[in-house]
């Protein structure tokens, strides 16, 4: 029973076991190291890189529409033009494109689907963020929502 053992890359990071039939027919005995956690590094890896391998990313780092994800999150991080991430138009639409080919998997949000109380920019779960295009109209004037007042389920009672 014999195995091989063979090291070859940059700083011999690759290893290729090589193991006899008898070797093979018993349990492994080969003890490999933990890998380094790489959610424990954040998004942004000290070196200014992406860590595609943070769980923050949702998954989207792998997948069908991994690549044009990868290349028009790339691309925004990378981005110097002002604003920040105008010049990856054509990056997201590609991903963007590439998610409507797979609606099983890249559906909308649960948020999404909320209906907005007219005129007031907030869902009807109490959720008091403005919403993108529902911000008080030109020239009207609103103030902004105290913790302490009744959320809108509760003005809708009768």
């Amino acid at each position: 029973m014999s195995i091989s053992r063979i090291s070859s890359g940059p700083g011999g990071k690759d290893v290729l076991l090589i193991a006899s039939p008898a070797a093979l027919s018993e349990p492994s005995r080969v003890a490999l190291p933990e890998p380094a956690p790489a959610a424990a590094a954040g998004l942004i890896l000290p070196d200014g890189s992406i860590n595609w391998g943070c769980p923050c990313l949702g998954g989207m780092a792998t997948g069908p529409c991994a690549q044009p994800f990868r290349d028009a999150f790339s691309c925004f991080h990378y981005s110097e033009a002002e604003p920040k991430g105008s010049d990856c138009y054509e990056k997201f639409s590609e991903m963007q494109a590439c998610m409507g080919n797979y609606p099983e998997l890249y559906g909308r949000d649960d948020d999404e689907d909320e209906p907005v109380l007219p005129g007031t920019g907030t869902a009807p779960g109490g959720d008091r963020s403005v919403l993108p295009g529902t911000g008080p109209a030109p020239g009207e004037d609103r103030a902004p929502v105290a913790a302490d007042e009744p959320d809108a389920k509760e003005l809708a009672k009768p």
